[in-house]
């Protein structure tokens, strides 16, 4: 019924339980490492320590579950999929469940980061794995309350039954399992037997989200509180020289204006009176380096493609040669602009800056990262920070960033008093951080019918590709293949943007794929799988992707769309692509409607 899993870790370093004195079982264990040897449980809730442990499951005595998390939640789902997975190898029902943030202590804890999409992945075993460790205990308490072999019992939607048809649920024995010793090699449910796991269970934070409960940055309040509109300088390379406030200082609401580095801060008693007071200041601004522009970052990023100076992060085989000796060469350039986040939650942040601490509240992807910064500018110690997450109206990047808390931070340092900077739509569109402007140049080689070669090149403003990219599909496929990068450093402010890089790269080699395919009079899908057969069963410890799931990705998805057989008047685009450890093929399908394309 179950199916055993070797434990990666020691039990008994990984969790922890203890009595609460108001009823009922806790259990503490960590995500991700081992817990702190010698931590010791609350017995209060109050006393939760998140230095020892970054994760908690709370067994009431009347059987409900309450699990708390640090981890960051910026509308990926984690806050709900991860106590999703808990609760299924407990097994209790999904309602019984009622997940909590917990609150943040960035000093001690070492993984408060929402980035790189690997929550599932690194939690899934630990994740299951406790779930199932609790389980048992449960099923041992049980066990020795009816004076039986635990073997003898099953455990089933929070109920624990024997052989004899009697019944304990898991609220009747929490204060027993909570004593017991923490059992190793518990085994883990078949994926047959499922019942959360796999199905469309609700954003636990829907309600509070749809009915406009305080959760996120924007919704934090405190008494005294003063709103900050920052005014920044109208260009990346420009310095402030000075400004007039007189007439912004006369207006409703405004409290006090003060300029930092080269920005100016309007605090005044609401957004929107920062936000016009702001509007109303007029300042002098001088170039502290070159202005920059679209025409003058294309022709620098032409410039390093056509040039010859690249840091090579890839090379197979002899590429010059299998295009010196080729039959046709096929070469297209792509291209893509800066890009905003345009996160649906404008950037913002809470700082109360004292002698005794800083207390800080708002979004941030980065919590432990962007406290040592704000450290290091006000010249305080960690230990002074008191930092606490709210939920995100969207991250995709942005957060991982944390200049609108530091902002927030400095300017309530100088105002000594809390305030919260609020960007406008507009802050949020000019004061970066983009997605870099990026160009591509793909290359690929023709000789007698077959592709010999390929050849990407990228050039982009300020930063790279990541060195597991140059290793995703085709590499390996084909003799010669190489990939070369180069950038141009600029006073813009860059940083990811959702999928660094592949987001934008994965449509250029996609697009080249159906362009060479149509050149070679190939069909566009065969001549993917007939490149993925050479690199089955290779040795090449660098490809980062798996040849027989990809090809079994394609297969499935050319099944399930009828891309080969479609429909009267539609047209059907196919691409399939490896990042993120993740193997995805898609269908488009567009019609014709007013002469004009339509994707249904």
């Amino acid at each position: 019924m179950s199916t055993l899993i070797p434990s990666k870790f020691s039990r008994r370093a990984f969790i922890r339980t203890s009595s609460l004195a108001g009823g009922g079982m806790l259990i503490g264990f960590n995500l991700f490492t081992a817990c702190k040897p010698k931590a010791e449980m609350p017995i209060d809730i109050s006393k939760l320590n998140f230095n020892d442990f970054n994760a908690f499951i709370k067994i009431a005595d009347n059987g409900m579950v309450t699990i708390f998390a640090p981890n960051p939640e910026i509308g990926q789902g984690v806050k709900t999929s991860m106590p999703m997975i808990i609760a299924e190898e407990l097994d209790v029902p999904w309602n019984h469940v009622h997940v909590v943030q917990g609150k943040l202590d960035t000093h001690n804890y070492t993984r408060q980061v929402a980035g790189g999409s690997q929550s599932i992945r690194f939690g899934w075993d630990p994740l299951r794995q406790t779930g199932a460790t609790a389980r048992q205990m449960l099923v041992n308490a049980a066990a020795a309350r009816w004076g039986i072999d635990a073997s003898d019992c099953t455990a089933s939607q929070g109920v624990i039954t024997n052989t004899a048809g009697e019944t304990l649920g898991y609220g009747d024995v929490v204060k027993e399992a909570a004593v017991l010793e923490v059992p190793e090699g518990v085994g883990l449910k078949d994926p047959k037997e499922f019942k959360i796991i796999g199905t469309d269970a609700k954003n636990v934070d829907i309600d509070g989200i749809i009915t406009g409960k305080p959760l996120f940055g924007l919704d934090y309040k405190q008494e005294g509180m003063l709103y900050a509109s920052v005014l920044r300088p109208p260009s990346f390379g420009k310095k402030l020289e000075s400004y007039d406030d007189g007439v912004a200082k006369q207006m409703d609401g405004v409290t006090e204006i003060i300029r930092f580095g080269d920005k100016v801060a309007v605090l005044a008693s609401s957004t929107w009176r920062a936000m016009k007071a702001k509007a109303a200041l007029t300042a002098q601004w001088s170039d502290a380096s070159p202005m920059e522009s679209t025409a003058m970052h294309d022709k620098k990023l032409l410039a390093l493609l056509d040039g010859t100076e690249f840091n090579t992060l890839r090379a197979d085989g002899d590429v010059k040669k299998a295009f010196k000796t080729a039959d046709k060469v096929l070469e297209r350039t792509y291209e893509s602009p800066f890009l905003p986040h345009n996160c649906m939650e404008p950037m913002n942040f809470y700082a109360d800056v004292n002698d005794d601490k800083i207390h800080l509240v708002g979004p941030i992807q980065t919590p432990e990262g962007t406290a040592n910064r704000i450290t290091e500018m006000l010249g305080r110690e960690v230990a002074d920070i008191d930092l606490e997450m709210t939920r995100m109206g969207g991250g995709f990047g942005r957060r991982l960033y944390g200049d609108f808390a530091m902002e927030a931070a400095e300017i309530s340092s100088l105002a000594k008093k809390p305030v919260q900077v609020v960007f406008s739509r507009e802050d949020d569109m000019t004061a970066g951080i983009y997605r870099p402007a990026i160009k591509y140049r793909i290359s690929a080689s023709i000789k007698d019918g077959e592709v010999t070669g390929y050849h990407l090149k990228e050039a982009s403003v300020n930063s790279n590709m990541y060195g597991l990219i140059p290793n995703f599909f085709p590499a390996g496929a084909l003799e010669n293949y190489q990939v070369d990068v180069a950038k141009y450093d600029s006073n813009i402010s860059t940083g990811a943007w959702r999928a660094p890089y592949t987001n934008f790269l994965s449509f250029a080699e996609q697009a080249f794929m159906d362009e060479l395919a149509e050149v070679m009079d190939k069909d566009p899908v065969q001549m993917r799988l007939d490149l993925l057969q050479k690199v089955k069963g290779t040795t090449d410890e660098r490809i980062q992707y798996s040849a027989e799931r990809m090809e079994d990705v394609i297969n499935l998805v050319v099944e399930k769309s009828g891309l080969r057989k479609p429909k009267d008047g539609v047209y059907q685009g196919f691409c399939a692509y490896y990042c993120h450890n993740t193997h995805v093929a898609e269908v488009a399908d567009v019609v014709m409607e007013n002469n004009r394309p339509v994707v249904k």
